[in-house]
């Protein structure tokens, strides 16, 4: 045998499924009828009972905390399917909260266009109705009495909006920072992105009663960013870029962009004039939010924009 040639053959697919068919640690296959339980973290191993995976956490450990990274970033660093469309025009929803409305009579989220549209054709009779479903606005009682309703039925965005109120203490609701995060936990749980932004902010800052913990604050800003969040997502860019990570700031930045972050453009383009990113990957980025405002650009949108600055 020549000097430093490996006699044994190369790892194919069908090796990684054979071993995928086996325990791990003794070796026992499916084919006995025995249940295989892949391991919860890496998803590259299988073990048939939990002595077995016990005994095979020496020497699985370090690859295991390494494949479960990677599969983390994988999913951290796709781009986020981007919001419904509006119910009435069938439009992409802006990102931004100010251009859009959560209608809790019907549990729809309308596009401002399409609420300034109505508001603008409706009689004295009508201007105080959903667009959507055409129930009449509420008072502060009946807007609560509805999230009540939404909330039974698991609408993620009331339980938000709830612990929002709680919060603020606004709708006849006392301020109460535990209730707030008693309803932004229940949101975020059913995947909400804001309610799991709000948990970041919170950990982040220290606000409503709870500790600093960078920690915290990090994993709930990327839960809300897989989810679209973009505040999110750029906040998860200034820690990789603080923490001296520029590609993976950069990867958090351009993910923003996509879905209309201007903060995140920003920074880009600072990078760009300090000389960290090149003109192709700003004039990139550029491209990317140009094509994002063209996706959720309309004529009504724009009236309710103007509309909305001249008294905001």
């Amino acid at each position: 045998m020549k000097r430093g040639i490996q006699t044994h053959h190369m790892s194919t697919a069908s090796d990684s499924e054979n071993n995928m068919s086996l325990c791990a640690n003794c070796g026992k296959g499916e084919e006995a009828g025995i249940n295989l339980k892949a391991c919860a973290a890496c998803k590259s191993v299988k073990y048939c009972t939990r002595d077995c995976q016990i005994a095979h956490r020496p020497q699985h450990k370090k690859e295991c905390k390494k494949r479960a990274k990677e599969l983390h970033d994988e999913k951290l660093f796709e781009q986020p399917p981007p919001d419904e469309d509006c119910p009435i025009c069938m439009q992409r929803l802006p990102t931004l909260a100010k251009g859009k409305v959560y209608m809790a009579c019907c549990g729809k989220i309308i596009c401002c266009g399409c609420t300034h549209a109505f508001q603008s054709r409706a009689t004295k009779k009508e201007e105080d109705i959903c667009p959507f479903c055409r129930t009449p606005m509420p008072d502060e009682e009946e807007a609560i009495k509805r999230l009540n309703k939404r909330m039974e039925l698991n609408d993620a965005q009331a339980i938000h909006d709830t612990g929002t109120y709680y919060a603020k203490g606004v709708y006849g609701l006392s301020q109460n920072y535990t209730k707030a995060l008693e309803f932004y936990h229940r949101a975020a749980e059913l995947g909400h992105g804001t309610a799991n932004y709000n948990l970041g902010m919170t950990y982040h800052t220290g606000d409503i009663g709870v500790k600093v913990d960078e920690k915290k604050a990090k994993h709930y800003y990327e839960l809300a960013a897989m989810r679209g969040q973009t505040d999110a997502r750029h906040n998860l860019g200034c820690f990789e870029e603080q923490a001296g990570n520029k590609d993976r700031a950069l990867k958090h930045f351009m993910i923003a962009v996509k879905d209309g972050s201007s903060t995140s453009l920003e920074s880009i383009k600072r990078r760009y004039e300090m000389g960290i990113t090149t003109k192709d990957v700003y004039d990139e980025a550029l491209r990317s939010y140009q094509a994002y405002l063209d996706e959720v650009k309309s004529d009504q949108r724009d009236e309710a924009a103007a509309l909305y600055s001249k008294y905001y």
